[in-house]
């Protein structure tokens, strides 16, 4: 792997990755993967600045794949301490919301009361990575192609010969 695309993809992935896990905040992926899109490009703009000539597309794809992987892995990690602070904070709501409600249909039931106990535990935390790794490096990606071709260098101007002086005489 070239060096010069590890910085970016880490700091575009981590960008990514904290947007998608945090509460509330995390509902701008809701609008096509904001923040993961976000993510990419941001990693092809960093590849782009650390570079004297234009990237290509290729090199823009390859920084935001490795961006969306870095991007699952954070959204992960910090997901479990997120969800332990708060959890209790959901369980109370959820509490609220069956108080609240006269008649609640058995679905309904069964994701408040998953809200209750703490959500999905282990097994929703491996299946969100999963979904994250997927959904991050397709649309990160796709973030990093667009951002390879909107911050890229302009091409160098080539400056036509100058004329040659009429003959004297």
């Amino acid at each position: 792997m070239n060096g010069s695309l590890l910085g970016p993809a880490l700091f575009g992935g981590f960008a990514a990755g904290v947007l998608s896990a945090l509460p509330l905040v995390s509902a701008g992926n809701c609008c096509c993967c904001l923040w993961v899109v976000g993510g990419g490009m941001l990693a092809a703009y960093l590849l782009q600045q650390g570079r004297p000539t234009a990237i290509d597309a290729g090199d823009g794809a390859l920084v935001g794949l490795l961006a969306g992987m870095v991007g699952a892995v954070v959204a992960s990690v910090l997901s479990v301490p997120i969800a332990l602070v708060f959890g209790p904070f959901q369980a109370r709501i959820a509490e609220r919301l069956v108080q609240n409600l006269p008649t609640v249909s058995p679905e309904m039931d069964g994701a408040l009361d998953s809200l209750r106990t703490g959500g999905l535990g282990a097994a929703g935390t491996v299946i969100g990575f999963f979904v994250m790794l997927v959904v991050g490096v397709i649309f990160s990606t796709v973030g990093g192609l667009m951002g390879a071709v909107m911050f890229r260098r302009g091409r160098p101007r080539v400056m036509p010969a100058p004329d040659a002086p009429p003959p004297a005489g």
